[in-house]
């Protein structure tokens, strides 16, 4: 098990990371923020609650209430929001509640804004239960839902009082689910940990076939480094934007395709073969280190097949949230371990890296 500080001008919480953690989670969150309030919510999906439901409530003097949201960016919406605001206020829920966000990255989004809005902002824990949501989306603050023209376009900035990433959960996951989380990692090494991309070219084989210390060692060092970073930048004034390596076409691919082709991490995956791309076109890496790198992303693969024109994922780029005052800011390594955030990235060249993403696509699933 172990235990990573998150610090921040405004919040200061711990991530715990270990096996078994839901069994025991009422005394761990008692630790975090003191005596439970009388209206415990727990937000999650019907899927999550059927399997790990049982588990999750044991070790409470009373059963949470149980809110449910189902699967898909397709609920990720204002108008769930409206509907689970009005849930907890018909449950008793009041300025002394506790929210806890039980599942995925989507749960644990709508459960953070959930929980900033609630009577103005209410206390809430995060225990993620994919790969991507316990390396990612659950640490750092960020909250927030879907419009139609783009990703997490509504939110706001609200920390959890604790996470608690669970292993033992990670056992439920589809392969594609748990490939398509590790690409959050391979992101992270890429951006600012030279030491994890080495380890999980050496390691693959553990990683992949969930040996628990290869895992935790992997979410153990994704979420230390975005610990790190969110310390030095909780606002996304700068530093923080590398946090973001891949996404630029990624968020694209997903709006291009309804969300209904890829998950997010594989989304992300192919977003950072074209920033990859990009990176050795404007020779911030050079073709040794763009060619390991896209072998790397390809080890934690296989990636699904592409059927989209670059000019629509260019056009649908244009509303990253990054972009600012018709800016647009696309995120670049610089080498490995390293990144920054450049300015002056034309059309033509996003479109470029576009089509060298989609040839390879192409080419992988001939």
């Amino acid at each position: 098990m172990q235990t990573i500080r998150v610090e921040t001008p405004s919040a200061r919480y711990d991530v715990v990371i270990g096996s078994g953690l839901i069994r025991t989670l009422a005394p761990r969150i008692e630790r975090a923020i003191g005596k439970l309030p009388r209206r415990v919510f727990v937000l999650t999906s019907p899927e999550i609650w059927a399997l790990w439901g049982e588990a999750f409530s044991a070790s409470f003097p009373q059963p949470p209430i149980a809110l449910f949201l189902p699967a898909g960016e397709k609920h990720k919406t204002i108008a769930s929001v409206d509907k689970l605001l009005r849930q907890m206020i018909s449950a008793g829920g009041d300025r002394g509640s506790l929210l806890i966000a039980f599942g995925g990255g989507i749960v644990g989004d709508v459960g953070g804004f959930l929980a900033a809005i609630f009577m103005r902002g209410i206390p809430y824990v995060q225990v993620p239960t994919t790969f991507l949501s316990q390396v990612d989306s659950s640490v750092g603050g960020k909250t927030g839902v879907n419009l139609p023209e783009g990703k997490n376009l509504v939110g706001s900035f609200h920390h959890p009082r604790a996470v608690f990433a669970d292993i033992e959960v990670l056992g439920t996951l589809s392969d594609r689910e748990l490939r398509a989380g590790l690409m959050e990692s391979v992101k992270a090494g890429i951006i600012r940990d030279r030491s994890l991309v080495r380890f999980m070219e050496a390691h693959a084989s553990d990683v992949l076939r969930r040996d628990p210390r290869a895992l935790e060692k992997v979410i153990a060092a994704s979420v230390r480094m975005k610990a790190d970073v969110v310390h030095r930048d909780e606002r996304e004034g700068g530093l923080r934007m590398i946090l973001n390596f891949g996404h630029t076409l990624g968020h694209a691919i997903e709006q291009v395709t309804r969300y209904k082709a890829l998950l997010h991490g594989e989304a992300v995956g192919w977003g950072m073969i074209a920033a990859l791309y990009l990176a050795r076109q404007r020779g911030s890496i050079s073709s040794r280190q763009f060619e390991r790198l896209e072998s790397l992303i390809h080890l934690y693969g296989p990636l699904p097949p592409l059927k989209v024109r670059a000019a629509r994922l260019v056009a649908a780029s244009g509303a990253d949230k990054k972009n600012i005052g018709g800016v647009r800011r696309f995120v670049l390594p610089v080498g490995i371990g390293d990144a920054g955030v450049v300015e002056d990235v034309t059309p033509a060249e996003l479109e470029a890296a576009a089509r060298y993403m989609l040839a390879r696509a192409l080419e992988l699933h001939a």
